[in-house]
């Protein structure tokens, strides 16, 4: 067992053989000089040749048989570790420590301190220090990792790098482990209490450099760690190392942005990439919205800025209009960054038609309300909604330019929209905010209202309002009109008309919402009807190849033969076939039409 001498360490210059050589060879005068980084060691060439595969090379190889002087370029851990290295040389007893084992391994394999040279030479102690003590310990795990960020690239070339992370990992994997099997003896009270504290490893690994932490969450993703305790963990390493991720900012007319120290692009690229995509919904709105704030102020790559919009998007019916209203950084824009928005709108779109479509591929029959696709439709109401209230915030923005205005109108389809109440108010902010709009471009914008969705409120204001076009208050008053005309006599055949509804057969208008819903469940029946005409010619097909092969048989009972073929086709079927067969073939017609 070796002793704790460390205290006692003397420093790093002559003096230092004085300190324990002399001890031992007290009658030899000290005959090399090894040189680390400026600092000088006099010591003598038999206890270190002895044990040392290096420095034996290095005295054998040279042409001076009175060397005298070594200099050891790019030592790893610096003098400090070289004079442990030459401690054990000299057979002092030191401690080892997780502070320093890191050092001393990557000394000892510079030195080539091997067991060709030693019995139990360096290597071999503190590679058993690391399998015996370290291993068995995550914080101590942490520690040697953590030192390990001062001796790079050395200690990865060496492999101790990759063997801390799977340290960490496996310590960690099974802490939470043992956690959860004493949730499982404990009262619901202790559970709720331990449910809510935090793994201690999340704050000790927020300590890593971001290459190291990347590859221990990397390491424990595979392992099979909770998600949420990496989240959690992601979450915290984000606010330690990105200055005011979790602040909201306000607008600032200068446009100033923050000093950010370097490296925070990588850091904020490498912790979204350490995010789940599947799950994101363990993650919260308000930590991807300053990810996604910081990630615009540090210009990172257009793959990151994506990959957040990605996660918020799945989320977008949770979000508050606060939380959409990002400023711009770029002088001469808008005050707020509605390209984001417009690109986050886009995606959400995307994963609605995502979900409807495998909706489509794997049901067959008509879907319940409380299925997928009605949970679909109401997110996107909820969407529409948002989208409304964002319009009219930024509408005021004298910057806000007209295209993208209109796109952000555009995005959204009609059916997002049951009433146009809201759109019709941002519509007219940005009319009183912006006066000098052409006539053309003030009935273009007018054309996304849809007068028949307008409460009786908002009628009565658009029909005085001067700013907007003539023709749109004649479109105003005239559906007033018919609702007017609707309210005392009832539904009349235009109403019928515009519903969709036969001719003749009154009914109230469907909703945007139910509209939706029938042409999608239309479209199932055509689905499912062509599947079934598709199998019905693979059976006919497979039996005009029977019909063939029978006819091509000499067979003695051929009648019988045409007989089993004619009951097949229906040939001699009965009356109750063909009515069948006629109401089968009425049912196929209405649904294709």
């Amino acid at each position: 067992m070796v002793l704790s001498d460390h205290n006692n360490r003397s420093s790093p210059t002559p003096k230092f053989c004085n300190s324990f050589a002399n001890r031992i060879f007290s009658d030899v005068a000290g005959d090399i000089t090894i040189t680390i980084d400026d600092t000088s060691f006099l010591l003598h060439k038999f206890p270190l040749v002895s044990q040392s595969g290096r420095i034996r090379k290095m005295v054998a190889e040279t042409k001076d048989t009175n060397l005298s002087k070594l200099d050891l370029i790019n030592f790893p851990g610096g003098p400090e570790a070289f004079e442990l290295a030459a401690k054990f040389c000299y057979g002092v007893n030191f401690e080892i420590t997780p502070a320093n084992v890191a050092h001393l391994h990557c000394a000892a394999v510079y030195l080539e301190m091997t067991e060709n040279y030693r019995n139990e030479n360096l290597i071999t102690r503190t590679e058993s220090y690391l399998n015996e003590i370290v291993s068995q310990n995550l914080e101590k795990s942490i520690q040697v990792l953590r030192s390990c960020e001062m001796i790079l690239p050395i200690a990865d070339e060496v492999g101790i790098v990759n063997k801390l992370v799977e340290f960490i990992a496996e310590n960690a994997c099974k802490e939470q482990l043992v956690a959860g099997l004493s949730r499982l003896e404990c009262d619901n009270r202790v559970i709720e209490e331990k449910g809510r504290r935090r793994e201690w490893w999340i704050e000790d690994l927020s300590g890593l450099k971001i290459d190291f932490y990347q590859r221990v969450i990397s390491v424990m993703v595979t392992r099979g760690i909770r998600q949420d305790s990496v989240i959690s963990s992601i979450m915290y390493y984000a606010r330690e190392s990105l200055k005011g991720i979790g602040k909201s900012r306000i607008w600032n007319p200068a446009r100033t942005i923050p000093v950010l120290e370097t490296g925070q692009r990588v850091i904020l690229e490498t912790l979204e990439s350490l995010l789940p995509m599947e799950n994101s919904s363990l993650i919260p709105i308000d930590f991807l919205f300053g990810m996604l704030r910081m990630a615009i102020m540090v210009d990172s790559s257009l793959g990151c800025r994506l990959g957040i919009e990605r996660r918020i998007a799945v989320r977008l019916e949770s979000v508050s209009l606060d939380d959409l209203l990002i400023p711009s950084v770029q002088t001469g824009d808008s005050m707020f960054d509605v390209d984001t928005i417009h690109r986050i709108l886009v995606q959400f779109l995307q994963i609605i038609e995502e979900v409807e479509d495998g909706d489509d591929d794997d049901c067959c029959g008509y879907e319940s309300e409380g299925g997928v696709g009605s949970t679909s439709h109401s997110s996107l109401l909820k969407v529409g909604r948002i989208v409304d209230a964002y319009l009219a915030e930024i509408a005021p923005d004298p910057y806000l330019s007209f295209q993208k205005f209109v796109a952000m109108i555009e995005v959204l389809p009609d059916y997002a929209r049951v009433i146009d109440d809201g759109l019709y108010r941002a519509v007219d902010i940005y009319l009183k905010a912006h006066p000098t709009l052409t006539e053309h471009d003030r009935k273009r914008l007018c054309k996304f209202i849809d007068c028949e969705k307008l409460s009786q409120e908002a009628s009565n204001h658009a029909a005085q309002n001067d700013r907007l076009p003539a023709h749109m208050a004649v479109r105003v008053l005239y559906f007033e009109q018919l609702r007017l005309r609707t309210a005392i006599t009832g539904p009349s055949a235009f109403s019928g008309y515009m519903s969709g509804a036969p001719s003749g057969a009154p009914s109230a208008p469907m909703s945007p919402r139910d509209t939706y819903a029938s042409l999608r469940r239309e479209n199932r029946d055509l689905k499912l009807e062509i599947s079934r005409m598709r199998v019905r010619l693979s059976d006919l097909e497979k039996e005009q190849v029977c019909m063939k092969q029978g006819m091509m048989d000499k067979s003695r009972n051929g009648k019988t033969f045409l007989t089993s073929i004619s009951r097949k086709f229906g040939i001699f079927a009965g009356p109750t076939s063909g009515k069948q067969h006629k109401s089968r073939s009425r049912k196929r017609g209405y649904s294709i039409s």
